[in-house]
């Protein structure tokens, strides 16, 4: 089903009043029953992302899976995203990777992390994603407020650059999604057992002590919290892919 963008805030508003208190599985059904074939589930096969991935599989297992492998990944990122996707039976993941020109141009030496972290994820996550959005008209993400930060305010619908986007865990806590991995015996991203309950790209993120946020080994040190693939853009901005962004 194509929707007009100026139908978008209306549509936006309509489904947050349905869904808002929703179970997760709800949300999933409702979304591809609205997007037939225009919807996809953008997932990085992280910490946590078993729970809505299991969930996808037993609702429609050929929904489009889009996976950033940004080149940059723990390699026990890369082997759990094939084993899962495996195991779950989801027969329609893609692996969407940084276009060789893009590095040649801002990160030619793969080092561009250690001067600007916002041109390092515009180049190897948002502008692939943007690709391989190309064509849908909505799409679904695993975020949860209780990752705090930005995601405190997270609505179980929103809108941006023209999609819709569903957010099925919005209102789940740790205990929810710890006790749905237990019920379904799923496998838990390898490193989460060596204290990495969020798990980036290797360059910038490490391990946290108990008790601290669940985001606070992204980007240490910095103010930065979001890779840029959730942040809205003007249309027809130039990215910048300078250096201290």
């Amino acid at each position: 089903m194509a929707y007009d963008p100026a139908e978008l805030p209306d549509l936006e508003s309509r489904l947050n009043s349905e869904l808002r208190h929703a179970e997760p599985e709800v949300i999933l059904a409702r979304a591809t029953e609205l997007f037939p074939e225009g919807l996809a589930l953008v997932s990085s096969f992280g910490a946590e992302s078993a729970v809505l991935l299991h969930m996808t599989a037993q609702v429609r297992p050929d929904l489009p899976v889009l996976f950033l492998d940004t080149g940059m990944l723990f390699a026990q990122t890369l082997d759990y995203r094939r084993n899962l996707a495996g195991r779950l039976g989801l027969t329609g993941v893609r692996d969407l990777r940084p276009a060789f020109a893009d590095l040649a141009t801002a990160d030619p030496k793969g080092d561009l992390w250690r001067t600007s972290t916002d041109g390092c994820c515009e180049v190897r996550k948002v502008l692939p994603l943007d690709r391989g959005l190309e064509g849908f008209e909505a799409w679904i993400t695993g975020r949860k407020r209780f990752h705090g930060g930005d995601r405190l305010a997270l609505p179980v619908v929103e809108r941006a650059d023209g999609r819709i986007k569903f957010n099925p865990l919005a209102n789940w806590d740790k205990a929810a999604l710890d006790a749905y991995m237990d019920r379904h015996d799923l496998p838990p991203h390898p490193l989460v057992e060596h204290g990495y309950p969020s798990v980036g790209c290797w360059p910038c993120t490490q391990p946290v002590e108990a008790g601290q946020d669940v985001r606070a080994g992204r980007w240490v040190g910095s103010e930065k919290t979001e890779c840029g693939i959730h942040v809205a853009r003007t249309p027809g901005a130039v990215n910048d892919l300078g250096g201290d962004i």
